[in-house]
């Protein structure tokens, strides 16, 4: 590593049309819980990164807070992949891990969807 400079890996978000056109049930929860702004694109794994967090705000929104809750441990471990896979540089492994943290929001945003 340089004495002076550092190499990073970021992962940002890529939504076509917004996040609240990606997930418009749970950005609705968020915004109202006042966890993200109304013109925020969070990363999905900036989500996982502050769930603890997001949980905590939705305390009086219990529907939407056990829903996350039951991805929580999932999600979590995801994250924990994701972290020690951009530390070794194994990228191609921290995409399939981006993959299924977007899986495991679909299924979020459709159980969402039916409250």
């Amino acid at each position: 590593m340089s004495k002076y400079m550092q190499l990073t890996v970021h992962v940002r978000p890529f939504y076509t049309k917004g996040f609240k056109a990606a997930y418009p049930q749970l950005a609705s929860a968020l915004i109202h819980a006042k966890t993200i702004k109304e013109y925020e694109d969070p990363s999905l794994y900036d989500l996982v990164g502050k769930l603890d967090k997001l949980l905590y705000a939705l305390d009086g929104n219990p529907r939407v807070k056990d829903i996350l809750l039951k991805q929580m441990s999932p999600l979590k471990a995801l994250y924990c992949q994701i972290e020690g896979g951009i530390a070794a540089r194994e990228l191609s492994e921290v995409d399939k891990a981006l993959y299924q943290i977007e899986d495991i929001f679909e299924e979020i945003e459709y159980d969402l969807a039916g409250l």
